[in-house]
């Protein structure tokens, strides 16, 4: 997804049923009553070849109260903010009234791209509704009807050119992943001023990400206090520590899913995932007093399923009193809660303090370098086939399944292609068996490590084919043998 196009207005011009144009299914509710809309829902969108993020948002009215449509004003508002490119829809039947030009303003001063969107075109009555959506001062209105699918053209050409702006500004934002293995490469991903190393700091709230974050850039910049969920953006800032460039996000604190009321914060935690994907490596932050909650297992394997490289920080370390006991049994507890992990750099940290850093920073380190690790495809063989002869595979139905032999196709995290037969019917604990021993054989602790299984195919062209029936000649050379 290249850019995040948030859909406002006035209450009942339309907005969801755009949106559910947009995505392509009805997933927000539309009706002529306004005002059905109050929370902020999130689709991913096409028009064309375009791909998007695009927001549903409640009506904006003129209260700023904390009554329900104060709150929801604020809450469009915050999608604003957050939003790369707003549409602005007004409805060409009823014209443009006074809280349509208050919505123009409050967009001219907090958007940076905002396109003027007149919708329900259909009839000679709109007509005069777009001549005036001029005066809003927001340039030509794109004509649309968003029910019944018009001016989608229009409306894609005027994505087009700013959307090419935020691809760029992606794909340069966005780490290396899944990088195809080039033997005649180095291989040489060393965080430069130009690349620098991405970090995203995830956690519970008030497990003291703003503070870490705080500490290792060397100033007071992320705002602190004892409050959970102070943080509500995903922020990201620039810095050197200990003479690696970096690039560290700081991340809304992610509560269980059954707790998360607030629609803020629902958009904080959302924000907080997508800062993960734009990561090569994640800090999962614990609290000391209460490390391996569930949720923190959740947050945890997302970052491994998302193949990044994965360092588990204990906060608050220096609050404990018996601090052998408690190590041993964190490290019993991840070796138990977290096998996909296993091996994974566990440090304990005091962000109040500053205490435990350089080792936070020699494990960010040594993953990252983990994580871009290769394997000679000479070693790799020779390691398949003591792992073949210490375990061999099962043999289903009487046939053994056979590992010819194996290479390593990717890295960032690392890819490995194992060529076998029947690949389909090698069980998952025998993929998990040579896991853990490339693990073991190639120091890769705790990285995400993938491994492909594929058929080799059939070497006999003529195998399969109906066998053909003699020929006339034939027939009369094997009567003359007889």
């Amino acid at each position: 997804m290249s850019f995040t196009l948030a859909i406002v207005g006035r209450p009942n011009v339309g907005k969801s049923t755009l949106f559910n144009r947009l995505v392509g299914k009805r997933l927000a509710l539309v009706d002529d009553q306004p005002g059905v809309t109050r929370d902020l829902r999130e689709g991913d969108a096409r028009l064309g070849d375009l791909r998007f993020t695009v927001i549903d948002t409640a009506g904006l009215e003129e209260a700023t109260d904390d009554s329900l449509q104060g709150r929801m004003r604020r809450l469009t508002e915050r999608a604003v903010d957050m939003a790369d490119i707003c549409l602005f829809l007004v409805d060409a039947r009823a014209g443009v009234t006074p809280l349509d030009e208050g919505l123009a303003e409050l967009l001219r001063k907090r958007a940076d791209h905002v396109i003027l969107g007149a919708n329900k075109v259909e009839g000679r009555a709109a007509e005069a509704g777009v001549l005036d959506a001029y005066a809003l001062g927001l340039g030509e209105p794109v004509r649309l009807s968003a029910e019944h699918g018009e001016g989608m053209d229009e409306l894609y050409h005027l994505l087009r050119p700013i959307a090419e702006g935020f691809a760029e500004r992606s794909a340069a934002d966005a780490p290396e992943v899944e990088v195809d293995v080039d033997p005649e490469g180095d291989g040489d991903f060393a965080p430069t001023t130009a690349r620098p190393l991405q970090i995203a700091v995830i956690g519970r709230p008030n497990a003291g990400k703003s503070t870490l974050i705080n500490r290792i850039i060397g100033e007071d910049r992320l705002l602190t206090g004892p409050e959970a969920g102070i943080t509500r953006d995903s922020i990201s800032v620039r810095t050197t520590w200990h003479g690696t460039p970096l690039r560290i996000f700081d991340t809304a604190g992610m509560r269980k899913k059954a707790r998360v009321v607030d629609k803020v914060e629902k958009l904080s935690v959302a924000d907080g995932l997508r800062a993960v994907r734009f990561a090569e490596v994640v800090v999962v932050l614990l609290d000391a007093a209460i490390p391996f909650e569930q949720q923190d297992l959740r947050i945890a394997d997302f970052a491994e399923t998302e193949g990044r490289a994965v360092v588990i920080a204990v906060n608050k370390w220096d609050l404990e009193d018996d601090k052998q006991e408690k190590l041993r049994a964190l490290r019993a507890g991840f070796e138990k809660l977290l096998p996909q992990l296993r091996g994974a750099p566990l440090v304990t940290v005091s962000a109040k303090s500053g205490k435990g850093l350089d080792r936070l920073h020699a494990a960010v380190l040594r993953a990252h370098e983990v994580w871009n690790r290769r394997v000679p495809t000479a070693k790799l063989n020779q390691w398949l086939a003591a792992m073949i002869e210490a375990h061999p595979p099962p043999a289903p139905g009487g046939r053994r399944i056979r590992l010819r032999y194996m290479t390593q196709a990717k890295t960032r995290p690392p890819g490995f292609v194992v060529m076998c037969s029947n690949p389909e019917e090698l069980p998952a604990a025998y993929t998990r068996y040579l896991v853990n021993g490339l693990r073991e054989a190639f120091d890769m602790p705790g990285t995400p490590i993938r491994v492909f299984l594929r058929s080799q195919g059939e070497k006999n062209p003529y195998k399969g084919r109906k066998k053909a029936a003699p020929s006339k000649l034939r027939k009369h050379l094997e009567g003359r043998r007889g």
